[in-house]
């Protein structure tokens, strides 16, 4: 198991770092160039024309991990199928706004359609498997049988997964940070559980995600658009779900939820207070900008709070016997 993990973790890696002098130009002939809001912080409209749609590195870099290394098992291709099927949504969002100029690209009912589909079917596919209808709480070692609501709460992990993940690509490196920090806690659960699938899996996309950061950290050269952040965020509730440690996510994620519940919290304390702000703008790696801190400095700091998130999710795994 460990040659296999430590196998695609470096073909995934150097695949990504290969295939970017590659793809980018490709990127720019095409005019496939990311779009700034208007409304967002003005330090960020020097990047409008950056290569969007850069997770296609990552994820051209998990399949070649996976062919290689990973053995053929129905969890994996299952985890498969959620990801590249969250990754095709996103590229579709991206080559709406992009190529064909429609600002608000997919549109929501349709994008939610995919995520709600993709989760129904990774549900489904836990069950028929004998993965089981439960669920460990984190910090004991208490399991509760969901049932009939089972597939459902799948479906929030799934969703809310990627969206939250989406929600956090703003800066020139954060989500895909954050992530590689998720994907090597997943990387240690699969491991200790001796499902070598999962660790190859997890690790071939960590690792892919860290090449590409070569070309995304400041100054990014490259981003990776709802192609990428759409299949992280569908990639880890995979995990999350076929390493039976779902409510683990929400910890180990900790980062990602934060920055969706700045969203929330912004529009809800809009709405009740009659037009006033809470954030100088949501989600919140924005209100730190608008503070004064350097993109670097909030980055590096998001950073590490994601690392803590990780820490404390060993902590919380430990409590249900890890």
């Amino acid at each position: 198991m460990v040659q296999a993990v430590i196998g695609a973790a470096l073909v995934a890696f150097v695949a990504a770092l290969l295939l970017g002098p590659i793809l980018l130009p490709v990127l720019r002939r095409l005019r496939i160039g990311q779009v700034i809001r208007a409304q967002g912080p003005a330090r960020h409209q020097s990047k409008a024309g950056v290569p969007t749609m850069g997770g296609i590195l990552f994820l051209t870099a998990l399949a070649l991990g996976v062919i290689f290394f990973a053995p053929r098992t129905p969890a994996l291709g299952a985890a498969l199928i959620v990801t590249y099927g969250f990754g095709l949504t996103g590229f579709a969002d991206d080559y709406l706004k992009v190529v064909l100029q429609r600002p608000l690209g997919l549109r929501a009912r349709h994008k939610l359609v995919a995520q709600l589909a993709l989760g129904a079917f990774l549900g489904f596919f836990a069950l028929s498997q004998g993965f089981g209808s439960w669920v460990a709480l984190p910090f004991t070692d208490t399991v509760v049988d969901l049932g009939v609501f089972y597939v459902p709460f799948v479906i929030l992990v799934i969703t809310g997964a990627s969206n939250a993940v989406n929600i956090t690509d703003g800066l020139d490196g954060l989500a895909g940070g954050a992530a590689v920090i998720a994907l090597s806690f997943y990387l240690l659960v699969a491991l200790n559980q001796g499902l070598t699938d999962m660790a190859v899996f997890a690790v071939a996309l960590a690792g892919g995600t860290a090449g590409f950061l070569f070309f995304n950290i400041h100054p990014a050269k490259a981003f990776m658009g709802d192609t990428g952040a759409l299949a992280l965020g569908g990639a880890l509730g995979s995990l999350a779900v076929l390493t039976k440690t779902e409510l683990l996510l929400p910890i180990v994620a900790g980062l990602f939820v934060i920055e969706a519940a700045s969203v929330i919290v912004q529009v809800l304390y809009f709405r009740l207070t009659g037009g006033r702000r809470l954030l100088r703008m949501s989600p919140l790696h924005h209100h730190f900008e608008l503070v004064g801190w350097p993109e670097q400095r909030v980055v590096t700091t998001f950073w590490l709070v994601a690392l803590a998130c990780a820490g404390l999710g060993f902590v919380a795994m430990w409590g249900i016997g890890g």
